[in-house]
């Protein structure tokens, strides 16, 4: 069976779902990096003042030892975590053990009034007990198969699913 996500249009989801979960004061916080992507284009669809912040999970993870760091996945909050409101992005939620890593990172920067989570997909298989917020789409996939956000040159989203 071939599984076919419409990106764009969950996205559409999630910025209502986004939205809801908003407070005046809130903070987007993209994990990297397909969680990055869509703090930043959230940012600008919601209008919201100030900056959004990227966070990595890597100096947190389990597997650390295996994966590594990617040079890409840096953590940048350029605002105080100390009593904000957050609401986490994350292109797919799965194990939960990226979420239970991040955590773990942004309260190296303060604790945090509220954490939210909001996620693109959520596929299930989780091994903590960690839910979203909310999430535009909930799907089943095998656990041999991968999910990635992917966006092209224009910022366009779609999703490879791959077999590992």
């Amino acid at each position: 069976m071939t599984l076919v996500l419409n990106a764009e249009a969950l996205y559409l989801e999630l910025l209502r779902g986004v939205r809801l979960l908003c407070q005046a004061n809130s903070r987007l916080v993209g994990i990297t990096s397909g969680g990055a992507w869509l703090a930043e284009r959230l940012h600008k669809d919601l209008g919201l003042a100030g900056t959004f912040g990227t966070i990595s999970s890597a100096m947190h993870r389990d597997d650390f030892a295996k994966r590594g760091l990617a040079a890409s996945g840096k953590t940048q909050l350029p605002f105080e975590i100390k009593d904000a409101h957050l609401v986490v992005l994350d292109d797919v939620l799965y194990t939960g053990r990226t979420i239970r890593a991040i955590t773990n990172e942004l309260f190296d920067y303060g604790r945090p009034a509220s954490v939210r989570l909001a996620v693109l997909v959520d596929r299930g298989g989780r091994e903590l007990p960690i839910q979203a917020d909310f999430a535009a789409a909930r799907v089943s996939l095998d656990a041999g198969q991968s999910l990635a956000l992917a966006r092209d040159a224009a910022g366009a989203f779609s999703f490879d699913v791959k077999e590992k």
